[in-house]
């Protein structure tokens, strides 16, 4: 009866203690996983720390020695700038010395035509290709090839000095660069975990832009310091030879100038004496024509102071023709006037030597003329080489540049 009365919606004793030992197992059992699952997450948290505490400091490390190696390299690039700027510079000087020395050439090539045109107003027997000529034409050439070889040189010393200033550029951009680059790391260096307005950044893992090898960045460095090298060693080598074209051609000019001063005071010396020797045989000419005019005027004198004896002799003679008969005799008398005529005609006829004596004296006129002429030949070489050439070159001044 009282199984009857039984509510059938209720547990069973049995039952309530059973669901309290599964409650009780299933919480101890969570429990259980939970503890674990706090252990393993302190274990992962402490390992992950250690892991991300030990990957900050490498890469910490790795940031400080980038840094090291880019000042290295910047410093190396400092230098080879330094070097390549000292070099140009010097370079500018020594091409400053090529151009005052090229202008130099002017002046003395100038004086070397001039004196080759003057020397064209020579006239006669003078106009001769003599000793100053050749060595004037010889300085002409001496100065058109050393113009010709400065310019050259001039020419070489532009493109090096544009080659410096390639190299220039490459180490300034390389260190722009490498400024940059350092200034950036220098920022990331300085990061902490605490440093205010550090952020998330999804794009910082995305690689933009062309990046490169750190063996091609070490190359493009070396060969921007290989090639301010080369164009350094290259503008040593080209002062030392700029430095022996100048001395040399500055030699070369003045062994050339005085070569051509020598044969000018040698000719002019030369003339001088030809001239001396024509005035001195002139003067003898005109002494001579002094005593040859001399000599005629005797002669005819002489020839006249014969014109009265031989008309007495003749007229004499004419007269005893005219004796009569035998009064008409050959005596002593018309014998010796006879001779006297004779004499007196020979002597006359003798006289002929005026007329070689007046073609002595025309003769002796064409060579003073002539002479004369000649010493107006010289006079006006002397004139030539000695004012209008020799006066001009004493203000060539030749300098060591």
């Amino acid at each position: 009866m009282a199984r009857l009365l039984q509510d059938p919606s209720k547990l069973h004793p049995s039952e309530w203690h059973t669901a309290n030992r599964m409650q009780r197992a299933t919480t101890e059992s969570q429990k259980s996983r939970s503890e674990c699952m706090i252990a393993e997450s302190w274990r992962l948290v402490d390992e992950i720390e250690k892991t991300t505490q030990k990957t900050q400091n490498d890469v910490n490390k790795k940031l400080e020695q980038r840094r090291e190696e880019i000042k290295f390299w910047k410093e190396e690039l400092d230098n080879k700038l330094e070097q390549i700027v000292h070099e140009t510079e010097t370079l500018l000087t020594f091409k400053n010395r090529l151009e005052r020395a090229l202008e130099g050439c002017k002046e003395p090539l100038a004086i070397a035509q001039k004196c080759l045109l003057y020397r064209q107003r020579r006239v006669g027997i003078d106009l001769v290709h003599d000793e100053v000529e050749q060595e004037l034409v010889k300085e002409t050439e001496v100065l058109q090839g050393i113009i010709a070889l400065l310019g050259c040189t001039l020419e070489q010393t532009n493109e090096q000095i544009r080659q410096n200033r390639s190299a220039k550029y490459n180490l300034e951009m390389d260190l722009k660069d490498k400024f940059t680059a350092l200034t950036i790391d220098d920022y990331c260096a300085s990061l902490t975990n605490d440093t205010p307005h550090i952020i998330y950044s999804d794009n910082g893992m995305k690689l933009q832009g062309n990046f490169v090898s750190p063996e091609d960045w070490i190359d493009f460095s070396n060969i921007n310091v290989e090639k301010a090298d080369k164009q350094r060693n290259n503008s040593l080598a080209l002062k030392a030879v700029i430095d022996g074209i100048l001395s040399q051609t500055a030699n070369d000019m003045r062994r050339q100038c005085e070569m051509v001063n020598t044969a000018f005071r040698n000719r002019v010396k030369e003339v001088k004496d030809a001239k001396y020797k024509l005035e001195t045989l002139l003067a003898m000419v005109m002494d001579e024509i002094a005593a040859q005019e001399k000599n005629i005027a005797a002669l005819k004198k002489a020839i006249a102071d014969k014109e009265g004896p031989v008309k007495v002799a003749q007229t004499r003679l004419e007269a005893r023709n005219h004796r009569p008969n035998v009064e008409l005799c050959f005596d002593t008398v018309h014998s010796s006037l006879m001779s006297e005529v004779q004499e007196i005609t020979k002597n006359i006829q003798r006289q002929h030597a005026l007329a070689q004596a007046q073609t002595e004296l025309k003769a002796l006129s064409h060579r003073q003329l002539s002479l004369e002429e000649e010493i107006k030949v010289k006079e006006n070489t002397l004139y030539i080489d000695e004012v209008l050439c020799m006066q001009i070159r004493e203000s060539v001044c030749i300098n060591s540049y």
